[in-house]
């Protein structure tokens, strides 16, 4: 056990080096989610955005591929914020509308769920 332990402490700090480097916090890192940004893909761009002809976005040119890339990075700098924005407004709406004690007091009958355990393999 004894032999352990400097073991054990070397691998919980290499794993906080890690995930300080990374700019993330074990916590953090599980409790992040993924926005679902929709953009368009190249050829909706290339005729809908850019009004190209059909024949010069098959070609796919490297001028038409980078001014495509800056406008999906465009979208993202601002899509993610609002979509981060629309959750946290879902999740307090959510919160006032479901779990407000005003409007919906404890029970003092009913006891509170029993804590859930995850089995161990």
């Amino acid at each position: 056990m004894i032999r352990s332990l400097p073991r054990a402490l070397l691998a919980a700090s290499a794993l906080l080096a890690i995930s300080l480097a990374s700019g993330t916090s074990p916590a953090l890192a599980q409790s992040q989610t993924t926005y679902d940004v929709k953009t368009i893909n190249f050829d909706l761009w290339c005729q809908e955005q850019a009004k190209l002809p059909p024949d010069r976005c098959d070609k796919r040119l490297p001028e038409d591929e980078q001014q495509y890339e800056a406008f999906r990075d465009k979208v993202e700098k601002y899509e993610i914020p609002y979509l981060k924005d629309k959750q946290r407004t879902a999740e307090f709406n959510d919160n006032i509308l479901n779990h407000d004690p005003v409007d919906n007091p404890p029970d003092p009958t009913k006891s509170p769920p029993p804590p859930q355990t995850t089995p161990r393999d």
